[in-house]
């Protein structure tokens, strides 16, 4: 999800900066008193021979001096931070920071470096205070924007990841660019981890739209499937979607698909799938070839049938009070290649009503507009799908397919 080793890489380079900052400015013992100037000096050439002990002593040691002017006691703390950074001691590294009598830069500095080293250390939770801190203090670091995000998923505090990406993520997406995949991953993978399945499925959209990767639509299709309430008279419109998506498996999915597509009076989108299971491969090979021969045999039977009827069929559909029929029919038409009479005949199916499933209807509409190239349209559609059977979560999962391939 995102690269731990080259924050740590990074973390530690902030408390080598701290320390290399005491190393390259030298002590001046004629700047301060002997008792106080000798043993930083000391300290200063213990810390480059990574005598960490050694120089803690010393600072102590000028520290100890009587009667030290601001300016000394100055001097000695940035070298009790410079030691502390450099041998990881972070409680003397926290009280330095807290005693405020370092200068501003290095005081942000220091907190940086804080900050880090809580995050190295798996203290997340601190890492998070700290990295706030630094940026209250003025701190302008954005590679600590990505520790403080890390510490917080880390954490397991999946309300401020959230807080924390979504001003990220708006800008990304209304200046019309993908937003970070390992962003929404850590998004996802939180509202996962917090069982948030609204946001996860929120998080997975975004990724499928941006990042139209199978396992995210697989994801996807797996959860509306299993959403309460989903209905069994859906399964054709599932592989409808997986068709489109490039999910569909092995043989299986095709035989089923044509099966059902046969069995729901589809003979032109029967065919259809059977053809493109064979010249894909997926049918034609291995020891089911005679039944799936057979089941393209039918297909084809059914076919020729279906479009001998096409136009008795039509007459039939006109007379009846209902506009079932002529939305049916009109899918068919597409299945054929007749685009424009079929989704004519699909809208004057809805606007004539009596309809026993209006959400199927309207869903297979804007399918159909999907697969005349019509995207504008079919977008208009999927808009109007309701129902809490899994019409509109299948509407949604289409307009995110129509939008991946505008």
């Amino acid at each position: 999800m995102f690269d731990k080793k080259t924050v740590i890489r990074a973390v530690a380079s902030l408390s080598c900066s701290v320390a290399l900052l005491a190393i390259t400015q030298p002590v001046s013992a004629q700047a301060m008193r002997p008792e106080v100037g000798r043993p930083l000096q000391a300290a200063q050439e213990a810390l480059k021979g990574k005598r960490y002990a050694d120089a803690a002593a010393k600072v102590r040691e000028a520290d100890n001096a009587p009667g030290k002017t601001a300016a000394e006691q100055v001097t000695i703390e940035r070298m009790r931070a410079a030691v502390a950074a450099a041998s990881g001691d972070l409680a003397t590294q926290v009280a330095v920071v807290n005693s405020g009598k370092l200068p501003a830069g290095e005081q942000i500095r220091m907190v940086q470096s804080v900050a880090g080293q809580y995050y190295t250390q798996r203290d997340y939770a601190n890492a998070a205070v700290w990295t706030q801190r630094y940026f209250k203090d003025g701190g302008t670091d954005q590679q600590m924007r990505s520790i403080l995000l890390q510490s917080y998923y880390l954490a397991g505090d999946c309300t401020n990841v959230s807080r924390t990406l979504q001003g990220s993520l708006q800008a990304d997406e209304s200046a019309g660019r993908a937003p970070p995949e390992e962003q929404l991953q850590m998004l996802a993978s939180c509202f996962q981890k917090s069982k948030d399945n609204n946001g996860y499925v929120a998080s997975l959209e975004k990724l499928a739209t941006y990042y139209p990767k199978k396992e995210y639509w697989a994801d996807l299709l797996s959860r509306v499937q299993t959403t309460k309430g989903f209905s069994d008279r859906l399964q054709l419109d599932v592989y409808r979607l997986k068709l489109a998506s490039g999910l569909m498996g092995g043989s299986s999915d095709y035989m089923e698909m044509a099966q059902i597509a046969l069995g729901e009076e589809y003979p032109a989108e029967a065919k259809k799938i059977v053809d493109q299971g064979f010249a894909s491969k997926a049918l034609g090979t291995g020891g089911d070839v005679e039944r799936q021969k057979r089941l393209a045999d039918l297909a084809g039977k059914r076919f020729a049938e279906g479009q001998t009827a096409l136009a008795k069929d039509e007459q039939t559909a006109l007379q009846s009070r209902d506009g079932n029929d002529l939305v049916a029919l009109g899918y068919n038409y597409v299945g054929y290649g007749q685009v424009a009479k079929g989704l004519s005949l699909m809208e004057q199916g809805i606007k004539k009503g009596g309809l026993r499933r209006p959400e199927d209807a309207k869903l297979h509409l804007g399918i159909a507009y999907l697969q005349a190239g019509q995207k504008a349209k079919a977008l208009q559609v999927f808009k109007t799908v309701g129902g809490t059977d899994g019409t509109a979560d299948l509407a949604r999962l289409w307009t995110l397919q129509a939008r991946r391939t505008a």
